[in-house]
């Protein structure tokens, strides 16, 4: 079971987790996310444990507990293709914006501030 291990204290690393985890069941594999820039932590990783059921009970034991002054949160993780569903494709381009010929909604090729104005 994949979890979500949230405001974790940022000078923890990866062997940190494996610590306070490894009391409830085998782990698979654990990632902290690291900004890029700073090369700390962002405060949040994810744990993947073998059995459900330990996963469960460390969820019920380490959720809410408090790690070097911060109340850690553990939640079982969502998938980002479930978390996503039903929400609109971000690459996602109407006809008019791909032809580059849209002027609001005037309906034609010719813009608003055009149509009905006479030249001098």
């Amino acid at each position: 079971m994949d979890l979500y291990v949230g405001s974790i204290p940022f000078k923890w690393k990866e062997k940190d987790l494996i610590d306070i985890f490894a009391e409830f069941g085998e782990i698979v594999s654990v990632k902290i996310v690291i900004d890029k820039i700073t090369r700390q932590n962002k405060g949040f990783g994810f744990i993947t444990m073998i059995d459900d059921e330990a996963a469960m009970k460390a969820i019920e034991w380490l959720n809410g507990s408090e790690q070097l002054g911060r109340n850690i949160i553990v939640t079982p993780s969502i998938a980002k293709r479930e978390e996503n569903k039903g929400k609109p494709d971000r690459n996602f381009r109407s006809k008019d914006r791909d032809t580059g010929k849209s002027y609001g909604k005037s309906g034609g090729s010719t813009p608003f501030w055009k149509k009905g104005r006479k030249r001098d």
